[in-house]
Order: structure tokens, then C-alpha cells, then sequence
């Protein structure tokens, strides 16, 4: 028995593909999040279906980024800039992080805190001295806190993201609400700046969108399954709505073919225009709480 493990709400335990994860149950939910990455790949409110995504192709190897869930994007989002090396949305995502607490709260709430500090690999990339601390509290909401703390002399830029995917019964039959009015980089055509009109975003084609400076909740109406997506966020100012729709997922090799068809990210996030700067000694904590209506 692990030393983080809490009797009747959370165990560590070996997954089947190699992989470390805790399995998290309390009288609200239940959840698992892997430590590589400190990787949320499912959470569910009693009685309710599954509110993420994940593939059932999805790899689940050491050092292969999970696909679906809550991907940790950090330190930058996409491709690295500038012709430098590293892999896409960072290295967050491919790294074990290390549990710092476990806890069950008054409330009947779990929480789990992990950390990712400087190794050998981040600081091949360039980024020796930071900090990053993501708590998840898992009940009838799911509440996930990523804090970054600049521990260099210098200054520190970089872009984060909790890059969510969502379980939906049908994308044609689904909206997102919240963005109406705001800019966006329209990543599939040609980075163009647009702006939203005055309606919900629907998916009708690949959608890859970096919603610019806005702090709204974001609304994920599923009409199917008679259910919405609350996203609430704070310290964010971008939101990414992705689906990568019908060619795009033939190319992936850990997407099924009708994956597209039942799932949406909406990622709150911190990118492009709204990268963030830390100075030295400084800290920054983007939050994003999600629940069922």
C-alpha cells in the first residue's frame, strides 16, 4: 500500500500498459488520473455518463502523450517556435510527475497534488529552473488548479493549457456557448485572425480555434444526451476549441475512425497573444472547474 493511498477513495495502482495511476472513488465521483502527466483520464459523476473522452486507441505507453482526458500543455502550446526542438504542447504531458499529497476533505471530496520540477530532459529544452504544481479535486465537480513559479534570475515565458477532451453524443448535435464576439487564430487556415459572430460555436468541419483574451464560461450543450458542460475558468485568457473531424483523424494512429464524431475539446488555456510572463520569484494559477447541468 502506497503511503498516498486513502482507505475506500484512492489507491495507486499499476495499470496494464506499465503506466502508474490513481483510482480515486468518493460519494460524489469517481475518477483516475496517471501520474505520467498527471494525466486525468476519467472522471464521472454518480449516476451520469463519462464527461471525458479518451480513445480507445489511445497508446497509454511510458513517454507517449495519452490521447483524450485533460492533457497537461506546458511550457508551450503546438509546435515549438522558432525551429526549436521538443515535442508538440511541450513536455508536460510525457513526463511522470511526482505526487506531493493526497487527501479526503471534510466535504467527502478527494484531492490529489502532484508536482514537475527541472530534469535532465527539460532543461535540454531549456527550462532548468521553474516549478509546477497541479492539484485535482475530484466530487460532483471535477476542479483542477495548475500553478507555474518562475525560479530563475530572468524572466519567464510560456504558454499552458488544460487541453480538455469531452465526451458527446454526436458533434453534430453540439455547441459550445461563451465565445460569442471573440477574436480568434484560426489554426486551419493559415493562422488568420477572425472573429466569432454573435452565435454558439458549432462543428461542421476540422475546427481549430484560439479563442483570444476571454475569461467567460464556456458551455457545451449536448443535445442527445440532454446534458450541458459547465467550464468555468479562472487565470486564462484563451480558450482552444478543437475537433480534428473526418481526415485528420484517418492520420492519427491512436484516434479510431469516428472518434471526431464523439468528442470536442474546449481548452482552457493560456497561449498565443496571452502567453504568460512570470518574473523572477513570481507565480501564476490557471484554475478550470467543470460540472454537469
Amino acid at each position: 500500500m502506497s503511503k498516498f493511498d486513502i482507505p475506500n477513495a484512492l489507491r495507486l495502482e499499476d495499470a496494464p500498459s506499465g503506466l502508474v495511476r490513481a483510482v480515486i472513488s468518493t460519494p460524489a465521483a469517481e475518477a483516475d488520473v496517471y501520474l505520467q502527466g498527471a494525466h486525468v483520464t476519467h472522471w464521472v459523476p454518480r449516476g451520469q455518463r463519462p464527461v471525458l473522452f479518451v480513445s480507445s486507441k489511445s497508446l497509454f505507453a511510458p513517454g507517449k502523450a495519452i490521447r483524450g482526458g485533460v492533457p497537461i500543455i506546458f511550457p508551450w502550446f503546438g509546435s515549438r517556435g522558432d525551429g526549436r526542438h521538443g515535442p508538440a504542447h511541450g513536455f508536460a504531458r510525457n513526463t511522470e510527475w511526482a505526487i506531493e499529497d493526497t487527501k479526503l476533505r471534510n466535504d467527502g471530496n478527494v484531492e490529489i497534488t502532484f508536482s514537475l520540477a527541472p530534469n535532465d530532459a527539460t532543461r535540454g529544452f531549456g527550462y532548468a529552473d521553474f516549478h509546477v504544481r497541479f492539484r485535482v479535486t475530484v466530487g460532483s465537480e471535477l476542479e483542477m488548479h495548475l500553478e507555474t513559479r518562475n525560479d530563475a534570475k530572468e524572466s519567464l515565458t510560456y504558454e499552458e493549457a488544460l487541453h480538455t477532451y469531452f465526451a458527446i453524443a454526436d458533434i453534430h448535435h453540439a455547441s459550445i456557448s461563451g465565445l460569442e464576439g471573440t477574436a480568434y487564430i484560426d489554426k486551419t487556415d493559415g493562422f488568420k485572425r477572425k472573429k466569432l459572430g454573435s452565435e454558439p460555436v458549432r462543428i461542421t468541419k476540422e475546427t481549430d480555434q484560439v479563442h483570444l483574451s476571454t475569461k467567460a464560461t464556456c458551455v457545451v450543450r449536448d443535445v442527445v444526451w440532454n446534458r450541458r458542460i459547465i467550464v468555468d475558468k479562472s487565470g486564462s485568457d484563451s480558450t482552444v476549441v478543437w475537433n480534428p473531424w473526418i481526415e485528420k483523424t484517418r492520420g492519427m494512429s491512436d484516434m479510431a475512425p469516428g472518434d471526431w464524431k464523439e468528442m470536442i475539446c474546449v481548452e482552457t488555456a493560456n497561449a498565443a497573444d496571452n502567453a504568460i510572463h512570470l518574473s523572477p520569484g513570481a507565480s501564476h494559477k490557471l484554475t478550470a472547474t467543470i460540472r454537469l447541468e
